[in-house]
């Protein structure tokens, strides 16, 4: 399922890998300056890789992801028969999945993947920023640097911020705990959902959120507060760093946000809605709004505030409204 291409010649392939390397490393002391994170730490260096590389890694870090949820699945009663009967066809359908989305993401960090001795691993993907910075006219050095600020921010947070990868995990875990192992009420959800009923306080639930049961969506709750401020920083990072970096960076972000919002064709936009990947482009929306309106309201210091315990983190509900985490939350 992953696509071929784009055609590029050798010399055009080494000069790729050279730059996203270069520009990774020098991308993190840039994002340091604007952020006030992570002086001192060392820079670590990013894997370039190709489409079948990314699948690889991102199964590795599913299978890690997906095992609290696997145990408790296979310790349920008949989950072992279970188990063998969709196994096959569970498999086909996260390949698929991974083929599909294997040609869309430029690049991400993964924090639980890499050495143990310093766990994270910046993966960025080759062949879709070629056909990415093609697609959009842009300067190939500007474009590159452009996405390595936003992935090399995603390391710097977990990498700046000690606690947060256990946090992390642990979200993770929880949320398996909260997996329902009842046939009947996952059947009934999921029928709910296919007619489009679920819904919470008067608004219509994600298809992601439906199939969930009550105790999960308020781990998913968390989930997506952690990670819409994950996204919005790192995006809110890619702009604020402004032309003496990037001479060209307006003109990439109207572009960019453009195609991300088109998306490509009608199928192409029912995966993305299927996959949650709608919900993605949120978490981008609105954490960048949330970290623009804290850092204008009190300055990057008192912003980084959120990064002192799992506590100072914002609610979704804060996510929507930045002067709630302000009130909360002493700088």
């Amino acid at each position: 399922m992953a696509p071929t291409g784009p055609a590029v010649t050798p010399e055009q392939a080494a000069r790729l890998v050279a730059d996203l390397r270069a520009f990774s490393a020098r991308a993190e002391l840039v994002v340091r300056e604007t952020t006030e994170l992570g002086h001192g730490l060392p820079v670590d260096d990013a894997d370039v890789v190709d489409r079948p590389g990314w699948v690889a890694a991102t199964a590795e870090g599913m299978e890690r992801l997906a095992a609290p949820a696997v145990a408790k699945l296979a310790a349920a009663p008949g989950g072992h028969q279970v188990g063998s009967l969709t196994r096959g066809v569970a498999g086909r359908q996260v390949g698929f999945i991974l083929g599909f989305l294997s040609g869309k993401v430029l690049g991400q960090f993964d924090p639980l993947g890499g050495d143990p001795a310093r766990p994270g691993r910046l993966l960025l993907v080759a062949p879709n920023i070629v056909k990415v910075e093609r697609e959009l006219g842009a300067d190939p050095t500007d474009f590159r640097l452009w996405v390595c600020l936003h992935e090399s921010t995603h390391r710097l947070q977990f990498t700046a911020v000690p606690w947060l990868r256990d946090h992390f995990q642990s979200l993770v875990a929880d949320f398996a705990d909260k997996v329902d192992t009842d046939p009947g009420r996952m059947l009934s959800r999921a029928v709910a959902a296919l007619k489009g009923e679920a819904a919470r306080d008067g608004d219509r639930l994600s298809w992601l959120e439906s199939i969930q049961s009550p105790e999960q969506r308020a781990v998913f709750d968390r989930v997506m507060a952690l990670m819409s401020l994950l996204e919005g920083h790192a995006d809110y990072v890619m702009d604020a760093v402004g032309p003496t970096v990037v001479p060209s960076v307006t003109s990439i972000r109207t572009s960019f946000t453009e195609r991300r919002r088109k998306g490509s064709g009608p199928i192409d936009r029912l995966l993305r809605a299927l996959l949650g990947m709608d919900m993605k482009l949120a978490q981008y929306v609105n954490g960048g709004a949330f970290v623009r309106g804290v850092v204008d309201a009190v300055g990057m210091t008192r912003f980084n505030a959120v990064w002192q315990s799992p506590e100072t983190l914002p609610t979704r509900g804060e996510i929507a409204d930045p002067a709630a985490w302000v009130r909360r939350v002493p700088g």
